[in-house]
């Protein structure tokens, strides 16, 4: 199913409307729709994850403890339209509202920066992309193109074609790059212009940071992670490079690793983990997925969040974005 215009925008809202009303959207997801329920547990798990980061979420719409500013509110605005709940009325609509109005506050009107850093600014562009069309608010289509355009100018600018931490660096990594990579991509799916050229380069960067064995490395060839290995593969699928040598290499890296899962970085790793496996293997993902579902509900506390280096709420929500995967709700999480 594509994204790429208005029209298709509007059937698939029409399709979550049906879930909603037939109760498929909050209790199976989409996933259940192509013969995949959604477990019981998993289902609980991920509503009381919810129910964390709304319960903790200040009346500016951020989160006081751990890693905060608008990137980490953009994963949790993600992860509250992840599972299918009506955003204009469901039990997450006034926390999404709040997100995105804090968000929108954070925009500099001059030229769209989403700060303090471009990976703020990318995971916070992604949140607007996929809250755009489902979230009815006119002020969203604006503040998608300018943060958009500022990914792009940005882009330009850098010798390497990639990004870094200010939209004015010179040098790049392959991580704030993911984030911005991914944001492009959604953004397009959103049906909002993006050149193909723009989407070759950041993919032609990340060729020039693979190393021989197929990782990825943070400025270049060396020191290869799990975590930028998923990165890559993400990015690649995403931009529909499946066939690519990116793409072929990085996955069998991201295999190896084997139980190599960020150190860490582990909830980064798992945000794009999942994606990755999921875009690349299905049968892959599957095994990948039911290990992942295991260990999180394992590992989530009495009060529904979990905990990691990066605090509460990114923790919780990078953790339930990896679940979310499992509803196939957001566009971004599409085959």
């Amino acid at each position: 199913m594509g994204w790429n215009n208005t029209g298709n925008r509007r059937s698939v809202a029409v399709i979550l409307v049906w879930l909603v009303i037939t109760g498929r959207a909050t209790a199976q997801g989409w996933g259940a729709v192509h013969g995949d329920p959604i477990p019981p547990a998993l289902d609980a798990a991920y509503v009381r994850g919810l129910q964390f980061l709304a319960r903790t979420q200040t009346a500016s719409g951020q989160w006081s403890e751990g890693e905060t500013g608008p990137g980490v509110i953009g994963l949790a605005v993600l992860a509250m339209l992840a599972r299918g709940d009506d955003p204009e009325a469901g039990p997450w609509a006034v926390p999404i509202r709040r997100g995105l109005d804090a968000i929108l506050r954070a925009q500099r009107p001059d030229n769209g920066y989403i700060g303090p850093s471009m990976y703020h600014h990318g995971l916070a562009t992604l949140a607007l992309a996929e809250a755009y069309g489902a979230v009815d608010d006119p002020r969203l289509g604006p503040a998608l193109k300018r943060a958009a355009d500022l990914i792009l100018t940005s882009q330009t600018l850098n010798p390497q074609g990639g990004w870094r931490y200010s939209p004015d660096s010179r040098d790049a990594d392959t991580t704030v790059s993911g984030a911005q990579v991914v944001a492009l991509l959604a953004v397009r799916n959103a049906g909002i212009g993006i050149p193909d050229t723009a989407i070759a380069r950041a993919l032609q960067f990340y060729q020039e940071c693979q190393g021989a064995d197929g990782q990825i490395g943070y400025t270049g060839r060396e020191g290869g992670s799990a975590p930028r290995n998923a990165i890559g593969v993400t990015v690649a699928a995403l931009a529909r490079e499946r066939d690519s040598r990116l793409f072929r290499r990085a996955f069998d890296a991201l295999r190896r690793a084997g139980d190599d899962e960020g150190g860490g970085y582990f909830f980064y790793y798992i945000y794009y983990a999942a994606q990755a496996f999921f875009h690349a293997d299905p049968a892959a993902w599957r095994d990948w997925n039911a290990r992942n579902v295991a260990r999180l509900l394992d590992a989530q506390g009495a009060d529904g969040s979990w905990t990691g280096p990066h605090g509460k709420a990114f923790s919780t929500s990078a953790a339930l974005l990896s679940l979310a995967v499992n509803y196939r709700l957001l566009p971004i999480y599409e085959r």
